[in-house]
């Protein structure tokens, strides 16, 4: 285990009926709120009546910004930076999952810059101030609701880039499993497999050779999402279910399965960014299209902890690590279908033709992300493995 520093300080308010408390936490960071949303599911579900009736209750004067997009565009965080300044908003408050989290990040800090934020998101600037953050998550998945990343897309320049700084961090963020109840069959589904990617990433990546302390937590989590969201789709309404899977995404990418492994990379979504810059797809379907393809090429080249995981998750036996990982990668692809993700290219309506295209948009993360042995030619031979 490498040596490394753990802070994390987002407050974390989980449980049922707890929605209401994001009243007293923001109040207590400001006065005039924007309240950033997406599209019609949390006044359908009640959510939103929660949370107006709370915001109102403690004295806020509420904006709202809603629409954010499944896959959040720049344009629409450009309008909410316009609106936050013009109304001189000292604080932000996000309903809904990792796209308006993000999206809410990306006003947070933006409201207190004269530049466009795009240049967070390409290196050319760096975030020095961020207005309070405080969430109701609504749809578990990336964990944005306790880490400092957020991911946009710029539908002008087709490019979807994630970026972190540690202010960007929620200050308090209230998990309600009940205000997942209603989320659909597919975006569960999609969620499951955006965090146990998170997991994979930080798993497969790291260089450090002895990490039982830091393995046993994925591999624990891993099966975790798994069992959760067979049990999500056997029943929608089973509360524990929903609650083991929501605070599970959760911990997969909160900083605390990273801690000791040294430096990590997120190759999947590298590429996956790509996918749903050029053809807006779920994230979580171009996800289930990538996995399979770069763990495939990643056993080629290290199958021992690919093989680890195969036994420990799935339970697999055999003679050699290559093997062991094969049927590992094999069993996780059988899983995206049984849950009725995508599993190749074509999936997703992508053909090989294409695969130039996206690879060559990939790489342009990859420079930023400092993550130069991944060249064109290189993310082309793993979409290969897409098809």
């Amino acid at each position: 285990m490498q040596n490394f520093v753990f802070h994390n300080p987002t407050k974390i308010i989980f449980g049922q009926g707890t929605i209401p408390q994001i009243g007293p936490e923001t109040a207590a960071l400001a006065k005039r709120v924007l309240l950033v949303y997406g599209r019609d599911s949390i006044k359908k579900n009640g959510v939103y009546a929660q949370v107006m009736t709370a915001l109102n209750a403690a004295g806020l004067e509420v904006i709202e910004h809603g629409g954010v997009k499944p896959n959040p565009i720049l344009s629409h965080v450009h309008a909410g930076i316009t609106l936050a300044k013009q109304k001189k908003i000292d604080g932000v408050v996000a309903v809904g999952g990792g796209s308006v989290i993000d999206s809410a990040k990306a006003i947070s800090a933006g409201a207190l810059v004269e530049h466009d934020i795009w240049k967070f998101f390409t290196g050319r600037k760096s975030v020095c101030g961020a207005l309070p953050l405080t969430c109701v998550l609504t749809l578990a998945a990336s964990s944005s609701e306790m880490n400092s990343a957020m991911v946009i897309t710029n539908e002008k320049t087709n490019q979807k880039f994630g970026f972190a700084n540690r202010l960007l961090f929620p200050r308090t963020s209230i998990l309600d499993p009940t205000a997942t109840l209603s989320v659909p069959r597919h975006q569960a589904a999609y969620g499951a497999v955006d965090a146990v990617s998170h997991l994979l990433e930080c798993y497969c990546t790291t260089t450090e050779p002895f990490n039982p302390v830091q393995d046993r937590l994925m591999e624990g989590l891993a099966a975790n999402l798994m069992e959760s969201c067979g049990r999500i789709l056997a029943a929608p309404n089973d509360y524990q279910a929903r609650a083991d899977f929501m605070w599970a995404a959760t911990l997969s990418l909160n900083g605390l399965t990273a801690a000791g492994l040294g430096k990590i990379a997120f190759p999947m979504h590298l590429i996956e960014h790509a996918l749903s810059a050029l053809y807006d797809v779920p994230h979580g379907a171009g996800l289930s299209v990538v996995i399979p393809g770069w763990l495939t090429w990643q056993a080629q080249r290290n199958p021992a902890r690919l093989a680890r995981f195969a036994e420990r998750v799935f339970q697999i036996v055999a003679d050699d690590d290559l093997s062991k990982a094969t049927q590992g990668i094999d069993r996780l692809k059988a899983w995206f279908a049984a849950i009725d993700c995508p599993t190749d290219l074509a999936g997703i309506g992508v053909s090989a033709a294409t695969i130039p295209e996206i690879a060559k948009n990939a790489s342009t993360q990859a420079t930023i992300w400092r993550m130069g042995d991944y060249s064109v030619e290189r993310i082309a031979e793993i979409l290969r493995l897409c098809l």
